[in-house]
């Protein structure tokens, strides 16, 4: 983790006040992991004591560069986007724990609903380069909110939900996923908390539904695997990107907790990823 100055190099509005930047970020990108984010300093200050966590979009080690996606929903996002080539933006990063990736998978299955695409955007490339195959399900409330096809690796199978039907199969993101989930040996999903919940569900009833029964731990294998180790989360089918406010990004000002099984998780430490059975779905986030 470090507190740098990163310049940014292109910026574009690739939907209605979503914006993708792309800066040079050498620092940053040689580290960086898909799942993890930074905490960015707006350009002006103006009074905005607080940063803003944004999810590292793509990685590019080769050229030093990264991309950001997010939406304006405030002060301080409004004046990111403000932002032109040439800038310098403070960033503190890369901050989080990253997806968890079993060496054993080959089929990945990549669950966005909205602006939540970024969260998952970087692990269709890391899979790719992998050598894994990549399915990407992306719910929308219409055509003009779906992310662009021309933004994603063509290796990519892209499949599209629109709540009104205006763009690929009528309803939301969750009602595709029951058709792929014998195909995917892991899934991957960032969004609203809503989705979050009713795809943690499915995963839950996952290997009833496939006639697969579950076995007792045998004696004498071993200890048991902590839940939020990385070597648990490698053996969980669904692993889950959590958006919340963050204060300090650091883990100290306790503002960005969910509740899980085992008691409280600060998404900026724990997280901001998750195996679907360390969260409390039941609980308020």
């Amino acid at each position: 983790m470090r507190l740098l100055d990163a310049e940014l190099v292109e910026t574009r509005e690739i939907l209605p006040a979503q914006w993708l930047h792309r800066y040079r970020a050498p620092w940053l990108a040689a580290g960086a992991r898909a799942g993890q984010f930074v905490h960015i300093r707006t350009p002006d200050y103006s009074g905005l004591v607080l940063r803003r966590p944004i999810s590292l979009n793509t990685i590019d080690r080769a050229t030093g560069e990264i991309t950001l996606h997010f939406r304006v929903a405030g002060k301080g996002t409004e004046l990111l986007g403000r932002a032109r080539p040439g800038d310098f933006v403070p960033m503190l990063g890369p901050l989080g724990r990253p997806f968890e990736v079993d060496p054993r998978t080959h089929h990945v299955l990549l669950v966005a609903g909205g602006v939540g695409i970024a969260g998952v955007r970087a692990l269709a490339d890391e899979s790719l380069d992998a050598g894994r195959r990549v399915t990407l399900l992306f719910g929308a409330a219409s055509a003009a909110e779906v992310y662009p096809s021309s933004l994603l690796p063509d290796e990519v199978e892209y499949v599209v939900a629109t709540e009104d039907g205006t763009l690929g199969q009528t309803g939301r993101v969750t009602d595709l996923v029951p058709a792929y989930e014998a195909w995917a040996d892991q899934a991957f999903a960032c969004g609203p908390r809503p989705m979050l919940d009713a795809l943690a569900h499915l995963a839950a009833g996952r290997l009833g539904r496939m006639g697969v029964a579950r076995l007792g731990r045998k004696r004498g294998g071993g200890r048991p695997i902590p839940l939020g180790s990385a070597q648990a989360r490698r053996r969980s089918w669904l692993q889950v990107s959590m958006e919340q406010h963050m204060g300090c990004a650091v883990g100290a000002c306790l503002g960005c907790v969910v509740w899980g099984v085992d008691g409280p998780l600060r998404v900026c430490r724990e997280g901001p990823v998750f195996a679907a059975e360390e969260i409390a779905w039941e609980e308020p986030a």
